[in-house]
């Protein structure tokens, strides 16, 4: 249990500390002078932290089930026919077209990969230096989702036309 000490510094007046378990005095470094640092509370959503938090998410998401399906996908491979067709038959339907769960999954990793894709040209941007003016960086935040929401589409619209003659 940590018990209070008084430490006399300086000008600064009195400061509590703790004592840790071993019985060190531990120094108390809050100056009740100065404001607490800003906290989520105060600060306005926006859609700058929203492709922040999405780029993050679309790369952890794109590697953790792209690497699940990809190795999924080979050890069925290599277990033969049987354990290969069980695999397909998950995603597919009989005339070999994907059913709801592999459009799921292809649709939400395509998605992904664009969102992310368009993120990280605008994040190579924002690391040259560029784009910083809250107006310019707002708009290319909300560009991302736009572009990533059109070429999802139009990559389906392909693939579907191309497949379908």
């Amino acid at each position: 249990m940590l018990s209070a000490l008084r430490l006399a510094s300086g000008d600064a007046g009195i400061k509590e500390a703790g004592v840790d378990p071993k019985g060190m005095s531990l120094a108390n470094v809050r100056n009740p002078a100065r404001p607490l640092s800003p906290h989520l509370s105060i600060w306005k959503w926006g859609p700058s932290m929203t492709v922040s938090i999405v780029h993050r998410v679309t790369g952890s998401g794109m590697a953790t089930v792209g690497t699940i399906l990809f190795v999924w996908w080979l050890s069925a491979l290599s277990s033969g026919p049987a354990a290969y067709a069980a695999f397909v038959e998950l995603f597919t339907v009989k005339s070999g077209g994907l059913n709801i769960l592999g459009y799921i999954l292809a649709v939400g990793l395509t998605l992904s990969f664009f969102q992310h894709m368009a993120s990280g040209v605008r994040h190579l941007f924002l690391d040259a230096g560029a784009n910083f003016e809250l107006g310019g960086n707002k708009r290319t935040a909300l560009v991302t989702f736009v572009f990533s929401i059109l070429a999802t589409a139009a990559f389906w619209v392909f693939l579907l036309e191309k497949s379908n003659g």
